[in-house]
């Protein structure tokens, strides 16, 4: 499948889509991390669909940042452009997991060492120096800020690491749930069906997610709101979950962060 993503008219962003879609060394380790997620630890899909559904969910969330007025760290800091935190955030994405295809435990540090050459490798000739740099250094701290718990300091990390944990819908832990692993993580995962980013009514994002059933807001309150806690956009960003159907008691009829 082609690594695909709303472009508009971001000419860098064009680029660095058509390299990764031409990688094959960057689609291998996609692979190697998934076979080391699903198939040796018995966790949800790590991979390819999973970088695409971030890359996706990390753009839509920066360009609506920009737009209600938020300015990314890399213009504030580096003086480059919002163009240029689309970047940073979609490489991030493709990089944030390939430490998987080292080890599960602790894959965001052995992300590390593969992501340094891999986005200089992907990032050569659309920026020179210094700016190459920045770039390489700013898409580093987004993937080793997407652990749950690590402090980001960044816009584009912040936007990383909310994007990571919207990648909840159901199906998306069906694996560890058919191979008999039924816990919370699962049972809950496959009580979410769908999840929209768009803009808020009183922040500039609204996630917005819609349940099947009252298990699924264990999603949202522990993985989530984990997320958020740690990102500098949570100023930024509303939380609703609401349950469609009459298939329950309900326990709730919706619930905000």
């Amino acid at each position: 499948m082609k690594f695909e993503i709303p472009l508009r008219n971001n000419k860098n962003l064009q680029i660095l889509m058509n390299r990764i879609n031409s990688d094959r060394e960057l689609f291998q380790i996609w692979k190697c991390a998934n076979v080391n997620a699903v198939d040796r630890s018995g966790i949800s899909d790590h991979g390819e669909v999973h970088i695409r559904i971030v890359a996706n969910a990390a753009l839509r969330i920066v360009r609506l940042l920009v737009k209600g007025g938020i300015e990314p760290s890399v213009v504030t800091h580096h003086g480059l452009t919002s163009e240029d935190a689309e970047v940073i955030v979609v490489l991030a994405s493709c990089l944030h997991d390939t430490g998987i295809s080292v080890h599960r435990n602790n894959h965001e540090r052995y992300s590390l060492f593969i992501a340094f050459r891999k986005s200089r490798e992907l990032l050569e000739g659309i920026y020179d120096e210094p700016d190459l740099t920045t770039m390489v250094s700013e898409t580093l701290h987004a993937v080793i800020a997407h652990d749950a718990g690590e402090e980001c300091l960044t816009i584009e990390a912040g936007v990383l690491k909310v994007a990571d944990a919207t990648d909840m819908t159901e199906g998306r832990s069906r694996i560890p749930f058919e191979a008999g692993e039924v816990n919370i993580h699962s049972v809950s995962a496959r009580a979410v069906d769908d999840v929209n980013i768009k803009k808020g009514e009183t922040k500039p994002v609204c996630i917005e997610i819609k349940l099947a059933n009252s298990a699924g807001i264990f999603q949202v309150d522990e993985l989530l709101r984990n997320k958020l806690r740690y990102s500098p956009i949570r100023p930024y960003v509303e939380v609703t979950a609401k349950i469609e159907g009459e298939t329950e008691r309900r326990l709730f009829d919706s619930y905000s962060i």
